[in-house]
């Protein structure tokens, strides 16, 4: 055979050789338990698309998208030399739509695109721009620090192209630039709808130690720990739950640091709201010792209500330091001497349910007596002045 030959035949197995990286097409022989389709190429080898190499999607079935004598076209991603079955090459679909889609990228670094989330992984979330696999840091998802990503798989979110790379296949997105854009456009919506005041309908979106932030349509508000419930909460979880509907008060916006304060507590009657009518002055009742000061003891007479015992209410002797006769827990008879639900205050009395002391009476007499005669010295009839003019009808 002549040089020229030669030379044409290695052209010709040259043009036929297929090569990591080349788009053949081919057609579907075979699909292996739904695990892989066998395709013939046109250099009469054969290639293997596996079902991750046809589709994102983890579920897909290679059965329900191909049949036998199907055209596909594929990208070669590796080969495979066997003594018994010659060459074999590793095909993909997927891969090929993603070099495409690359090709055909219109948006470029700063752009805000749509993005599909595909899927939740430990460093951030993986998306679909355009048919190009993007990913999204977990530190650029959110404003706040979100633990579990999952919640986003399968929504469609806006995000911002932070670094675009096609030779490297590389897109990296931020979804936060957005959302504190998103956040800011609603919080000012909300500031112009909403006034202090207005009992309006939420959703609890989020429970922290120190309250409960309740979505109001697109913003959130908080409602601190001490304005859930007139009852003493000391964790917000034990009586709320995410999702559920609540009716909340508009304490205060402030537009300067974008914040919104609500209140629950606020839209339910209160203990002290019916106070007056259940204990008017005068009423005797039975309360516990819930906290004693120099001043005095705070008795605790319905659920949430205390009234304070001022020292000087304690008894008719004289008492130093409340703690002498008082303790946490003792259970005492008190009368209602003032009511002031407003003020959300009650004065009590435990002296007044005590006779007074006989000691006391003549002591009282003596201090009249002082005066009388005080009165009765400074007189000048005669003189002098009787016993009646001393005592009067005391005697």
């Amino acid at each position: 055979m002549s040089d020229t030959n030669n030379e044409l035949l290695a052209a010709l197995e040259s043009a036929d050789q297929i090569k990591v990286g080349d788009v053949v097409t081919g057609e579907v022989l075979a699909i292996d338990n739904d695990n892989q389709a066998v395709i013939g190429l046109h250099t009469g080898e054969e290639g293997v698309v596996p079902a991750r190499e046809y589709s994102d999607d983890r579920n897909v079935s290679l059965a329900d998208n191909l049949k036998v004598g199907d055209t596909i076209e594929t990208v070669v991603i590796s080969n495979v030399t066997s003594d018994k079955e010659g060459v074999s090459y590793l095909l993909s679909k997927k891969r090929l739509e993603a070099r495409k889609a690359w090709e055909k990228l219109s948006f470029g670094e700063g752009d805000v695109v749509d993005a599909k989330v595909l899927n939740a992984v430990r460093g951030g979330l993986i998306v679909d721009v355009n048919g190009v696999r993007g990913f999204v840091p977990a530190s650029m998802v959110a404003e706040r620090f979100i633990s579990d990503l999952n919640q986003f798989k399968g929504e469609d979110i806006k995000a911002e192209v932070i670094e675009i790379d096609p030779a490297k296949a590389r897109l990296i997105l931020s979804r936060k630039a957005v959302a504190a854009q998103e956040r800011a456009e609603k919080l000012a919506e909300a500031f112009n709808r909403l006034e202090v005041g207005e009992v309006v309908e939420g959703k609890v979106a989020r429970l922290t130690d120190f309250g409960a932030f309740v979505d109001l349509g697109g913003v959130d508000g908080l409602v601190h720990v001490s304005e859930i419930s007139h009852d003493r909460v000391k964790n917000p979880a034990d009586v709320l739950s995410k999702g559920e509907t609540v009716q909340v008060k508009i304490l205060a916006l402030d537009s300067d640091r974008g914040r919104i304060s609500l209140s629950i507590k606020a839209t339910q009657p209160g203990p002290w709201d019916e106070v007056a009518e259940k204990a008017p002055a005068g009423t005797v009742l039975e309360g516990t010792v819930k906290r004693v000061k120099d001043f005095g003891a705070f008795v605790e007479i319905f659920p949430g209500i205390e009234g304070l015992v001022h020292v000087s209410q304690i008894s008719h002797k004289r008492i130093e330091n409340p703690a002498d006769v008082l303790k946490s827990g003792d259970k005492v008879k008190v009368q209602v001497l003032d009511v002031k639900p407003a003020e959300e205050r009650i004065s009590l009395s435990m002296k007044a349910l005590e006779e007074k002391p006989a000691d006391n009476n003549r002591e009282e007499q003596s201090n009249r007596a002082s005066r009388a005669d005080v009165a009765a010295y400074q007189q000048e009839d005669d003189g002098a002045a009787t016993l009646g003019d001393i005592f009067g009808d005391k005697l």
